[in-house]
C-alpha cells in the first residue's frame, strides 16, 4: 500500500479517519472555549491554560492504570461510547454556573477517556490497515490533526465572538456526536485483539512487558523526550515574539506536515529506519541558531526545517510495531501517545521556567541543546540491526518479566 487512493479504499479506514477528524476538531473547539470560560471567570492565566491542557497529564494517569482496556474491548462499540462520553462532558462543561474546581474535574475525566479511546483507535487502525500501510494511514492522521487543530483554533476563534464560549462548547459537543456516529455506522463489529478483564493489575503487568524489552525502551524513549523537548521550545514562541508567534506556529505545522508526508508516503522501509536518528537530529539543531539572536527570516527557515524533523516519530511507531505482539498494539501505542502528550506538557513548562530566569531565546536553545542529547543517548539502541522483533518467550503470555 503506497499511495493515498488505495489508503481510503481500505474498507473502514474512511470511518476511522472521519471519526478521528471529529474529535479533533470537537477538542480544538472546545479546548479554546473552555480556556476562555475560565479565564473570564478567574483571571488566572495559569487556570485557563490547566484547562485546555490539563487532558495531557490526565491521560498519563489513563495510559498507567487503565490502559489494559484498549486490547480488551470491542472497537467498535469502544470508540462510539468514547465519543458519546466526550459529548456528554463537554455538554456538562457549557452548564451555567459550574464551578471551576468541577470543570477541571470534568477535563481531567475526559482526560482518562481519551487516553483509553486513543489505544483503541490507534490499535484498530493495525487491524483496518495491512501491515506494511500502517505507517502511510498514520501519517495521514498525524497531517489530518494538524490541518483540523489549525482550522479549529481559527474557527473556534470565530464561534466564541459570535456565539459565546458556552455556544462554542455546544458546538463541539455536535462534532462528538458526529464522531461517535461515524464510528457505530462505518466500523465493522470486531472482538478485542486480548483476552481477559480489564484491570489496573493487567495494565501494569502489560506495561512491565512491554518496558523489559530494551528495544521496545529505545523506542518509547525516541517518540517522548527528543520531541517532547522541542515542543517545550516552540511554546516559547509567544513570549519570544508575540506578533509574529502565530506565524512560526503555522510554520512549524506546515513543517510537521511536510515531515509525515515524505517518511509515509515516499520513503521504503529500509531508508525510514536508516534516517530515524538523523530526523531526530534535524528536530532540534536548527534551534540551535536563537543562540546568535537572528533575524525573524532565519528564525522562520530554521522553524519550518526543523518541524520536518516530526517525521521521526513515524519511524518509531513503525519499529515498536514490529517490535510488539499483535495482541498487545493497542495499549503499546496508547502507552506511546500518551506518554508523548504527557512529556509535552512537562517540557512547555522546564522551558517556562527557564526562559522566566533567563529569556526566551535561552530557553528555547537549552530546550533544542538537550533535544540533542537525548537523541545522541539514544543512537546507539536506534540503529538498523540493533533491534529485532523480540523471542515469543520475552512477550508471550506469563513470561518472566526483565528490568
Amino acid at each position: 500500500m503506497r499511495t493515498y487512493r488505495e489508503l481510503f479504499r481500505t474498507p473502514e479506514f474512511g470511518a476511522l479517519f472521519g471519526a478521528f477528524s471529529a474529535q479533533v476538531a470537537a477538542n480544538t473547539v472546545a479546548g479554546l472555549a473552555l480556556g476562555v470560560l475560565v479565564f473570564e471567570a478567574t483571571g488566572s492565566p495559569l487556570l485557563s491554560a490547566l484547562s485546555m491542557f490539563g487532558t495531557t497529564f490526565a491521560q498519563l494517569l489513563g495510559a498507567t492504570l487503565l490502559m489494559s482496556a484498549a486490547d480488551r474491548l470491542p472497537p467498535r462499540a469502544a470508540m462510539t461510547w468514547a465519543g458519546l462520553l466526550f459529548a456528554a462532558g463537554t455538554a456538562a462543561l457549557a452548564l451555567p454556573g459550574m464551578p471551576v474546581w468541577g470543570l477541571l474535574a470534568v477535563v481531567l475525566s475526559l482526560g482518562l477517556v481519551a487516553s483509553v479511546g486513543g489505544g483503541v483507535r490507534l490499535g484498530l487502525l493495525s487491524e483496518v490497515l495491512p501491515r506494511e500501510g500502517y505507517l502511510l494511514g498514520r501519517s495521514v492522521m498525524n497531517m489530518a490533526a494538524g490541518v483540523v487543530q489549525i482550522g479549529g483554533f481559527g474557527l473556534g476563534g470565530l464561534l466564541v465572538a459570535v456565539l459565546s464560549a458556552r455556544g462554542t462548547l455546544l458546538c463541539a459537543v455536535a462534532l462528538n456526536l458526529l464522531g461517535a456516529a461515524a464510528a457505530w455506522f462505518g466500523l465493522s463489529s470486531r472482538a478485542p485483539r486480548a483476552t481477559g478483564r480489564a484491570s489496573v493489575r493487567e495494565t501494569w503487568r502489560v506495561n512491565r512487558l512491554l518496558w523489559s524489552s530494551v528495544p521496545r525502551r529505545y523506542a518509547f524513549l525516541a517518540m517522548w523526550v527528543p520531541n517532547g523537548l522541542i515542543v517545550g521550545a516552540e511554546a516559547l514562541f509567544v513570549p519570544y515574539s508575540p506578533t509574529h508567534a502565530g506565524t512560526l506556529m503555522a510554520l512549524a505545522a506546515v513543517g510537521m506536515l511536510a515531515g509525515d508526508t515524505l517518511v509515509g508516503r515516499f520513503l521504503s522501509a529500509g531508508v525510514r529506519r536508516r534516517l530515524g536518528v538523523p530526523l531526530l537530529v534535524l528536530l532540534a539543531a536548527p534551534y540551535l541558531v536563537f543562540a546568535v539572536d537572528p533575524p525573524l527570516p532565519v528564525v522562520a527557515v530554521a522553524t519550518l526545517v526543523a518541524a520536518v524533523g516530526y517525521g521521526s516519530s513515524l519511524v518509531a511507531q513503525e519499529l515498536l510495531m514490529d517490535l510488539t505482539p499483535d495482541e498487545m498494539h493497542g495499549q503499546a501505542l496508547g502507552l506511546h501517545s500518551s506518554g508523548m502528550m504527557a512529556m509535552q506538557g512537562v517540557a512547555a513548562t522546564v522551558a517556562g521556567a527557564v526562559a522566566q530566569r533567563t529569556s526566551p531565546e535561552t530557553g528555547i536553545v537549552v530546550m533544542a541543546a538537550a533535544s540533542l542529547v537525548v537523541t545522541l543517548l539514544l543512537a546507539p539502541g536506534l540503529r538498523p540491526g540493533r533491534t529485532g522483533r523480540p523471542s515469543p518467550a520475552d512477550d508471550g503470555a506469563g513470561a518472566a518479566v526483565r528490568t
